[in-house]
């Protein structure tokens, strides 16, 4: 839709570009929009610049935004040149020209006439024509003026070139009147500089515009590329001269020999753009960041320890207000967290660690005689994600919440607002389901806090590693310079159970006769890969008969696709948990979404406790706005229907995005054909998320054969060797 409107006020605006504001509408192309002429309307976007108070077509669609609620989210504009007398005198004295007021702007309105823009800008010395006006003064009335101008042939000039509007404004805003030199001399620094502009949209347009194959910057391009496509599809932080040997070939399309590759290599690095040690190339960023994080640890390592006085008789005081007697390692944990600067629980599904966290933080509380107040002001409790915070929160009762939310994360700019110059007052943070974090994450944790903090990272050392880089919680076990409790002893189970116990038969590598047999809480439904789809149903429909719900009862799977995979289980399941019948539907890339559909959310949401991985409910369905009510858990979200490329139906999910979660009933799929992607941490992880009955279906071979699998596990990362290193690194 476009309208014609007023900008009226600006009340945020980003570094990159991204503008939050109000319009007053003026004329619009939409039925949609015909109420808001003469109204103002909230709107946002990426932009070059905006003048209040100026006219300006914006080209965009209505969305329901979380925070702002019904606004214009726009994909294009250009700014509407003044045409009349009064206007132009309004333009020219609008602040945008230095020294221009409003006698000056009516003088050379009055003296040029109406047209006196295309006069400055045909020739700028015509300014001299009023009275008082020096060379200096016209040639910066005449540069402002062809700014202005050149701005928007600019953006023109790159969407013919192939980037979208949202692209090509963040490019001019990047290198302004430049952008011409950068895209002739050297478009790949647009992959370096420039979020969300990949190596392969650009490569297609230098190619297009006859770059030669074996071009230098071609190739340096595809290497810093490569480096971090292999990081991000393997979870390593570097990589090694062989495997980026063959995707720089395979990219490229071209014949380059491996010494070739090294020269240019060395020139990345000599030129600060990569780093090599002991022959591990990183990406400079990679680099510093765990150096970074290592350099934290090491100064909490090294930094003096607190000797907390009588602490016996505060566990004692802990055992008679929570009725439970701590063995040795439980009190292990909770006196290494309070008197050591950095400590790690770890222990596998039932062995204690979130009754631990409770014990840490009411010791806390208890030993500085906190106030609730002050103790929400010093400890913090974080987990990765919204679901993980809600049942750590949960089990708990004190407030948790997900690390982006307290780092304050900025979605439009992908920006934390604690950070390295904002940092946080919190003394004391504990840090739960630590396998799910990355470095950019821990990083950034770490720039927001100051250097007298506590750390307390808990969690499982057997989960599967985080989606992105790193594998932090493995490197920091691993290299034994930090403190690290380890809980073995099983609380959380029952007679005739066998959950806990599959998983540490898994986890040990030899399963037992009875992982094939029925228990009180476990069942293993052997059939072939081709009724696989139908048993899952079969049996879900008898959960639904038995007065379970869709909430109580979730299906794992490790692939999307085939008949087994998450898409083809989804559209099934829909169909038992949720058939069509008076309920409303939406139809969005293919998929159909109904009222009462159980969804899953893929994108982490800025000023909100709902993040990537948290499981909801479509409320409602309103077709002629075509918005969406999600419910998640109580928090409601209101979305357009393109906000549903970030939502799945959530009948069926990955065991990704289960981490952090648990589910009263969990079904898995056995698929020999999945075995690419069935390894032991993945299946280790998928079986500790069921808490009260886990039924696993399929064929025999695929169980045995994923407990073997230890292939994607292994990740290159350099934290634990820096974290033998005891001296401070700089970076």
């Amino acid at each position: 839709m476009k309208i014609k409107c007023t900008l009226r006020n600006i009340f945020y605006k980003s570094d990159n570009g991204f503008i939050v504001g109000v319009i007053k509408v003026k004329e619009s192309d939409s039925d949609e929009l015909k109420e808001y002429i003469d109204k103002t309307l909230t709107f946002s976007g990426n932009f070059i610049e905006l003048n209040e108070d100026f006219d300006y077509v914006f080209i965009g669609e209505l969305v329901n935004h979380p925070k702002y609620g019904i606004q214009l989210k726009v994909d294009n504009y250009e700014k509407i040149m003044p045409e009349d007398k009064s206007s132009i005198i309004a333009y020219l004295s609008s602040g945008i020209f230095p020294k221009v007021g409003i006698r000056t702007a009516s003088k050379i309105v009055n003296t040029l006439g109406d047209n006196c823009l295309d006069i400055i800008l045909n020739n700028y010395q015509s300014l001299l024509m009023i009275p008082s006006m020096s060379e200096k003064r016209a040639n910066e009335i005449y540069e402002i003026l062809k700014e202005e101008k050149m701005s928007y042939k600019v953006i023109i000039y790159l969407q013919e070139l192939g980037f979208s509007f949202n692209q090509s404004t963040k490019i001019y805003k990047k290198y302004n009147n430049d952008t011409y030199n950068i895209i002739e001399n050297n478009m790949y620094l647009l992959v370096e500089e420039i979020r969300d502009i990949g190596f392969n949209q650009v490569d297609s347009i230098a190619l297009s515009k006859n770059i030669e194959k074996l071009d230098e910057r071609r190739i340096n391009a595809c290497i810093l590329y490569s480096i971090n496509d292999i990081c991000f599809k393997t979870g390593n932080t570097y990589t090694l001269i062989e495997d980026l040997y063959l995707t720089v070939v395979n990219i490229l399309k071209a014949n380059i020999d491996i010494e070739s590759l090294k020269e240019y290599l060395n020139n990345l690095i000599n030129i600060n753009k990569i780093i090599c040690e002991e022959d591990k190339y990183y990406l400079v960023n990679y680099y510093e960041m765990e150096n970074r994080i290592a350099s934290k640890i090491n100064y909490l390592l090294k930094k003096k320890k607190e000797k907390i006085k009588n602490i016996s008789k505060t566990i004692d005081i802990l055992e008679e207000l929570f009725g439970i007697k701590y063995n040795d390692l439980q009190k292990e944990a909770v006196v290494s967290s309070l008197e050591n600067n950095i400590t790690i629980i770890t222990g596998g599904p039932g062995t204690g660690k979130t009754t631990i966290i409770k014990a840490i933080v009411e010791a806390y509380k208890s030993i500085n005689e906190y106030t609730m107040d002050d103790l929400n002001k010093n400890l913090v409790l974080l987990a990765p994600t919204g679901r993980a915070s809600k049942r750590i929160r949960e089990a708990t009762g004190f407030y948790a919440s997900t690390i982006h939310k307290f780092l304050k994360w900025n979605k439009e700019n992908d920006e934390f607002m604690v950070n390295e110059n904002n940092k946080s007052y919190a003394k004391f943070i504990i840090i739960d389901e630590t396998s799910m974090i990355d470095i950019f994450l821990l990083d950034n944790l770490f720039k927001g806090l100051f250097d007298d903090v506590k750390l307390i990272f808990v969690g499982d050392y057997n989960q599967l590693p985080s989606v992105l880089p790193g594998q932090i919680l493995k490197d920091m076990v691993d290299s034994k310079v930090i403190n690290t409790i380890e809980l073995k002893d099983l609380y959380r189970q029952k007679a005739d159970s066998y959950i806990i116990n599959l998983a540490h038969e898994i986890n040990s590598g030899n399963l037992s006769k009875e992982a094939f047999m029925k228990k009180g809480d476990y069942n293993f439904i052997e059939c072939d890969r081709y009724s696989i789809e139908r048993l899952i149903t079969d049996i879900c429909k008898k959960y639904l008969e038995k007065g379970y719900s869709e909430k109580d009862i979730q299906i794992l799977a490790p692939m999307y696709k085939g008949i087994n995979g998450i898409d083809n289980l989804n559209s099934k399941l829909q169909d038992v948990f949720n058939p069509k019948k008076d309920q409303l539907e939406i139809t969005y890339l293919n998929n159909i979404y109904r009222e009462n559909d159980k969804i899953l959310q893929t994108k982490n949401i800025s000023d909100s406790d709902i993040s990537n991985g948290d499981i909801g409910k479509i409320e409602s369905i309103d077709l002629i706005d075509n918005t969406l009510l999600f419910d998640f858990d109580g928090e409601t979200l209101e979305c357009s229907k393109q906000d549903l490329e970030n939502i799945k139906l959530g009948y069926s999910i990955s065991i990704h995005k289960a981490q952090g979660s648990e589910f009263d009933i969990v079904i898995i799929p056995m698929d020999t054909s999945f075995s690419r992607m069935l390894y032991k941490k993945l299946i280790y992880t998928a079986v500790t998320r069921a808490k009260k009955y886990l039924l696993l279906v399929g064929e025999k071979e695929a169980l045995l054969s994923s407990i073997k699998n230890k292939e994607d596990t292994e990740r290159f990362t350099g934290l634990k060797d820096r974290l033998f290193k005891k001296e401070k690194i700089d970076v």
